[in-house]
């Protein structure tokens, strides 16, 4: 058992994605293992609460157990499946505008219970060497400038930047032209540097 196990893992994740298509279930646990921190932390850069970014997660695996069958090239699986990552965030984005305006305010002051605390807690806790404590501390900052970003920009950017496909891939993820793509990955980048040029 352990063996097998240890066998997926080893695996190509071009392998993986076949055997799951031929309903092998160790196959796709083991892609599914893989794929959900990275799946997670796309979320959690797109959407500001965090229950809203677990939930999204299973969805996203789920919807990838459901239709890997309908994958017809392996080596387009990123693409495709940041298709269903920018399909749910759009739903949830359709979901909130349906919402009454005082959730909005409530997300605002939540973020603000969760951040405060950990923010006191990583000096204590987590940060031996200061330059580690640095690095965490300028990556919530970032988080949270991304966050700030209009949602066109902060789709474009996190699938440049965070999950490194081409613009070609980005324009098809979102319905979008080639040029469309380029001007809002370049104005998103210029809105971090304004944002940021005081901690870089």
């Amino acid at each position: 058992m352990a063996s097998s196990k240890l066998q997926y893992k080893k695996m190509a994740l071009e392998e993986l994605i076949v055997l799951s298509q031929k309903n092998d279930l160790k196959a796709l646990e083991e892609l599914l293992r893989r794929e959900q921190k990275n799946i997670f932390t796309t979320f959690s850069y797109l959407n500001k609460k965090r229950e809203n970014v677990s939930d999204l997660t299973q969805e996203a695996l789920l919807r990838i157990a459901k239709n890997i069958h309908n994958l017809k090239n392996p080596k387009t699986f990123k693409s495709w499946l940041n298709q269903i990552v920018t399909n749910l965030f759009y739903d949830e984005l359709r979901k909130a505008s349906k919402r009454p305006e005082i959730i909005s305010i409530d997300d605002n002051t939540e973020q603000d219970g969760m951040t405060n605390p950990i923010k006191n807690q990583i000096p204590d806790k987590k940060c031996k060497p200061p330059e580690k404590c640095m690095s965490t501390e300028l990556e919530k900052i970032i988080k949270t400038e991304i966050q700030n970003l209009p949602e066109q920009f902060r789709i474009a950017i996190i699938l440049r930047e965070l999950q490194g496909l081409s613009y070609e891939e980005i324009a098809e993820a979102t319905n979008s032209s080639i040029g469309t793509v380029k001007s809002r990955i370049a104005r998103a980048r210029g809105k971090l540097q304004e944002e940021l040029k005081s901690y870089i």
